[in-house]
């Protein structure tokens, strides 16, 4: 297996079946089905794929591993460089797995144009799983700006009455961020002589000047795809327009690229810069959490709720990553792997009675408690998993983030502490008007409980969440190399400019 060059298997397989709904489909009743099966297929394929990547990962290498290098532009040191170490691993097993979870949960919902949906839905993981792979720099922007263009489409195309107005705004939002993003790839080429990721990981020293331009213009990239605010307003609209499965995508996978660009590139490459600017991320962090928080508790929309609890969630990830100590680093990434699959059930569960009524206020529905007793079990599940309850996968992460808060600023801590509460409270009381009370529609009595298809998609994702609140290690095993190197060398590089963390 050590030969297979399994990470480029799994990023253009997806292709492979696009290509096939392209050439061997054809619009009508028998193509579209045929389209459906074979999307579902070949993401099914790629996820089975995809876990050889798991079992051939040596756990105890810090190292980039499975990797493969092919020369593409020589004369400017640009390769295809393919590789995953314990923090990026885990983000591919995600991508993959929940794509065939989102063909399948677009099976009946999408009506028109069903075709291109699928391949659509099928380029977007190539490119989500080659983003995460990518080990050279050229190669991740192409694959990091590429995906905005499915995404697009599915927004655009497929969303609600307001869709141009949001895939415009999702558009817009993050290519503006990018440009600067690729200004600072230039500059590092410049400095550096290479594109090559780990190499330039190892070598490139900086002096803290020159780290702060790049690090805002990295920043500037990576913030309004977390999103962090004040640049989040993109995202609850993106949501509410977006066909289900996309709003799936987008909190589950999309949301993570930020995240991943802090860890991947500015922390491990601009140590000084990210100690200097680590209030400013606190700062905005902090906000992010409470804000956003008591902005989900006035929405009547289920969708834009659930989208700003995304904006707290992730801003307990930018805390856990800048506090660049292991509990906190190792907590942000379970906290992005829990808020993948916790957040992508809620998006489903507001699918599930969306396609039965045609409606998101959440005034319209009461009492579903009563005549949906499956989905009632399900929402709450992943309402309790979404708030922490101990046991699923919400806790760990939350838990290991504050430990690691707590050791490094208790003020940032504390507030961080708060935006738990305040989750219970928009969660809970979400649920609360949704499923408990007495049904007085008559629409809303008539609704039919969750059938095997949706109970299909469901279940797996349930599995994944309690396996990773009972037994949490199985993930932390894989990420704890990576991540242990990672908080070393940050250290080392502070020390070496005669530096401490400045809030420790």
């Amino acid at each position: 297996m050590a030969t297979w060059p399994i990470l480029s298997l799994t990023t253009f397989l997806p292709l492979i079946g696009a290509a096939w709904i392209l050439l061997f489909t054809r619009n009508g009743e028998a193509g579209v089905a045929n389209a459906k099966h074979a999307a579902l297929w070949t993401s099914l394929a790629t996820f089975i794929v995809s876990l050889f990547i798991w079992f051939g990962f040596d756990p105890r290498n810090s190292g980039f591993q499975l990797r493969e290098h092919v020369e593409w532009i020589p004369d400017y040191k640009i390769a295809y460089h393919m590789g995953v170490d314990g923090i990026s691993m885990p983000f591919v097993l995600l991508s993959t797995f929940l794509t065939p979870l989102c063909i399948l949960a677009s099976w009946e919902a999408i009506e028109t144009r069903v075709r291109e949906y699928m391949v659509a839905f099928l380029v977007l993981e190539t490119f989500m799983v080659g983003m995460f792979c990518a080990l050279d720099f050229m190669v991740f922007y192409i694959f990091f700006e590429a995906v905005l263009i499915p995404m697009f489409l599915i927004i655009g195309i497929w969303g609600g009455k307001d869709k141009i107005y949001a895939a415009f705004k999702f558009f817009l939002y993050t290519l503006a961020g990018s440009v600067f993003m690729l200004l600072a790839i230039l500059a590092i080429y410049w400095k550096a002589g290479t594109t090559d990721i780990p190499t330039i990981i190892a070598t490139l020293k900086l002096p803290l000047e020159w780290q702060q331009w790049l690090w805002l213009a990295f920043f500037a990239s990576f913030a309004v795809k977390v999103p962090m605010w004040p640049v989040h307003t993109w995202l609850p609209d993106a949501h509410v327009q977006a066909p289900t499965a996309g709003s799936v995508i987008l909190a589950g996978v999309l949301l993570k690229m930020g995240a991943y660009g802090f860890i991947r590139f500015s922390i491990p490459m601009l140590p000084l810069a990210s100690d200097y600017f680590t209030p400013f991320v606190f700062v905005l962090s902090c906000i992010a959490v409470v804000y956003t928080s008591l902005v989900a508790l006035a929405q009547e929309d289920m969708k834009k709720l659930i989208a700003y609890s995304s904006v707290a969630h992730m801003g307990f990830v930018t805390i856990g990553l800048f506090v660049m100590n292991n509990q906190g680093v190792q907590g942000a990434l379970f906290q992005m792997l829990s808020h993948g699959l916790v957040s992508g059930a809620l998006f489903l569960c507001v699918g599930v009675v969306y396609d039965r009524l045609h409606t998101r206020e959440i005034d319209r529905y009461g009492g579903l408690s009563d005549n949906m007793p499956r989905y009632a079990l399900v929402f709450m599940f992943f309402t309790m998993a979404s708030v922490g309850l101990p046991g699923l996968s919400g806790f760990v992460g939350e838990f290991l983030v504050l430990t690691g808060a707590f050791k490094f600023n208790t003020w940032a801590a504390t507030i961080a502490a708060i935006g738990v509460v305040l989750g219970a409270a928009y969660a809970l009381y979400l649920y609360w008007r949704i499923c408990f009370g007495t049904i007085t529609k008559d629409d809303v009595r008539r609704m039919p409980d969750m059938s095997a298809r949706e109970i299909a998609i469901f279940a797996p994702i349930v599995l994944m969440t309690i396996w990773m609140g009972v037994y949490p290690q199985t993930f932390l095993d894989v990420m704890d190399a990576s991540v242990t190197k990672l908080v070393a060398d940050y250290g080392a590089a502070l020390k070496a400019a005669g530096k401490t963390a400045m809030l420790r």
